[in-house]
């Protein structure tokens, strides 16, 4: 499922087509996804400027003239294409249509958005502007990892006393928003902590260092457009690369890149994900 960093990209890329664009037609083109689409959704779209393309978690949204958002959740293999672009951002020409091509957005541009979804664990829904505390999807996340919210202190009294282990804690959305296996896997190693490491007997000082080290990886990670690993594309249709950045997710049994460590990558099994550390200077 694709993490904040390839939210993040897909907004970036979505940003220059759709902020401050008139939805001029939109197209349903099936009754759900993952839930049930909101009622009249096409009529709720069509013709309405997106004030503002913001993000969530990992959940677009868009702000919308009529005083609603329109929320997006890509999930497993959803993805949001731009063709059509007349300011040259995106050259593609409007693809024929595909079979998985639930929702299209047609601005008055030109510029056409697609939400494709083989799998349909996407999801979509409407609500009113400035409401997203109460929404049942948004309600109970944390703070953004990027954001102000999410400091030192949060993150020690969040794993005080807590006996989960480490990579469970930061996995919990309550804690922090956004952040999935692949860079927990890679904070937790530029961290130097076990994943099995119980949450709440880590010193306050490596906790700490912790808020950082997680900021540094989703930067990275957005810079270079995300991990492309099965199903994620960009909104212009390449693929991210930080995948060959990484440190120990998919190296099982490969060499610890830490200068002077002479460890091998593991991977264990946790909650049904598998979490990959260095047997040596992970503790």
């Amino acid at each position: 499922m694709p993490e904040l960093p390839e939210v993040e990209t897909v907004r970036r890329g979505l940003a220059p087509v759709m902020e401050g664009a008139v939805i001029a037609r939109a197209e349903v083109n099936r009754p759900d996804l993952r839930w049930p689409f909101p009622a009249n959704m096409a009529e709720r779209l069509t013709g309405q400027r997106v004030e503002r393309l913001r993000r969530r978690s990992k959940y677009i949204l868009a702000d919308l003239s009529s005083g609603e958002t329109l929320l997006v959740h890509l999930g497993m293999s959803g993805r949001m294409l731009v063709s059509g672009d007349p300011l040259g951002a995106f050259v593609h020409d409007h693809p024929a249509p595909e079979k998985h091509d639930h929702v299209v957005l047609h601005m008055a541009s030109g510029a056409r958005v697609t939400f494709n979804d083989p799998r349909r664990f996407g999801a979509m829904d409407l609500m009113a502007t400035g409401h997203e505390a109460t929404h049942k999807l948004l309600e109970r996340l944390g703070p953004e990892p990027l954001g102000n919210d999410f400091h030192e202190g949060v993150l020690i009294d969040a794993f005080a006393g807590k006996a989960a282990p480490v990579k469970s804690a930061l996995l919990d959305q309550r804690i922090v928003a956004g952040l999935g296996n692949i860079y927990v896997c890679e904070a937790l190693f530029r961290g130097g902590i076990h994943p099995r490491r119980h949450a709440g007997r880590i010193g306050r000082a490596r906790v700490a260092g912790l808020v950082p080290i997680i900021r540094e990886v989703l930067a990275e990670a957005i810079e270079a457009g995300g991990s492309s690993l099965r199903d994620f594309k960009q909104a212009d249709g390449e693929l991210g690369y930080f995948q060959h950045s990484f440190d120990v997710y998919g190296r099982e049994g490969e060499a610890c890149r830490r200068p002077g460590c002479a460890g091998r990558i593991a991977r264990i099994v946790q909650s049904g994900r598998s979490s990959f550390y260095c047997t040596v200077c992970q503790r």
